[in-house]
């Protein structure tokens, strides 16, 4: 069994014993393996452009807000960028800040006929700590895995 296969498989398994209504859960520093080695695997980053500018961005990322800022608003155009930008036949990793906005674009994705969805858990800045601060405990910014600021 490859690399690959490997990650998406421990994904799955979390997604059933989660009882989750799409493909899997990565870690963030799996959902990055994933996108340095599987052919056409895109990360839709699901944050609002407020979160992009302002916290941070990954570099190959496709964005398409879950939610608008402000009043975090349903984007009525999720969707339709969906269909605009990711290929139904392409593994597609969902990521927002901490793993909800995301888990709820995995779901939807799915019900939209997109078979291979997963969710980052922990999202791009992670869990808050003690301090209620994020980026520090768990995800992407944590693992120092590629990210830039504006």
């Amino acid at each position: 069994m490859g690399r690959i296969t490997e990650i998406l498989n421990v994904g799955q398994s979390r997604a059933k014993e989660m009882k989750l209504a799409y493909e899997g859960a990565l870690m963030p520093d799996e959902a990055y393996e994933i996108l340095q080695t599987a052919p056409g695997a895109k990360l839709v980053d699901v944050r609002s452009r407020a979160e992009l500018d302002f916290v941070g961005r990954i570099p190959g990322a496709i964005e398409i807000e879950l939610l608008t800022y402000p009043g975090m608003k349903p984007n009525m155009n999720f969707m339709v960028a969906m269909e605009q930008q990711v290929d139904k036949e392409s593994l597609v990793l969902f990521i927002c800040r901490s793993g909800g906005r995301s888990h709820q674009a995995a779901q939807v994705a799915t019900q939209g006929g997109w078979p291979d969805c997963y969710n980052v858990i922990a999202g791009f800045e992670g869990d808050a700590n003690a301090k209620k601060h994020r980026g520090v405990l768990n995800g992407w910014k944590a693992l120092n895995l590629p990210w830039e600021q504006s």
